[in-house]
């Protein structure tokens, strides 16, 4: 599952909506949206994502938040380390190798951890 697909599933149980008919109401194939909602699809066209929006009548932070989620749910990827340090291409390889092995906790530490350390640095202080 994608982080796109886990919100759009969360959104969809919490107005009782069933997969069948939301596929339905936006016009596109149960198939499609269980493939969004467990990640056997990219995140969809922003045509798509706007009805998706539109459907569960999401205001300016929801909408923001479910646009960014679906930049981040690509299940394929792949990572150009060509140029970068020994140390980015070793991180790449190491998390491809292991990546289905990490628990959901150790993810979210990797995640939480890689976050942190994209904040600007500060300078010191006086």
């Amino acid at each position: 599952m994608t982080p796109f697909g886990e919100k759009v599933r969360e959104l969809r149980k919490q107005k009782g909506i069933l997969l069948k008919k939301m596929a339905m109401d936006l016009g596109v194939s149960s198939a499609y949206l269980s493939a969004l909602e467990h990640g056997y699809r990219g995140c969809p066209g922003t045509g798509f994502l706007q009805q998706i929006c539109g459907y569960f009548n999401l205001i300016w932070d929801e909408v923001e938040e479910i646009k960014q989620l679906a930049q981040l749910s690509r299940p394929r990827v792949i990572v150009d380390t060509s140029g970068l340090s020994p140390q980015a291409t070793e991180l790449a390889n190491v998390l491809a190798e292991t990546i289905r092995e990490l628990d959901v906790e150790t993810l979210q530490w990797i995640i939480s951890e890689i976050r942190g350390r994209q904040a600007p640095l500060k300078g010191p202080t006086h």
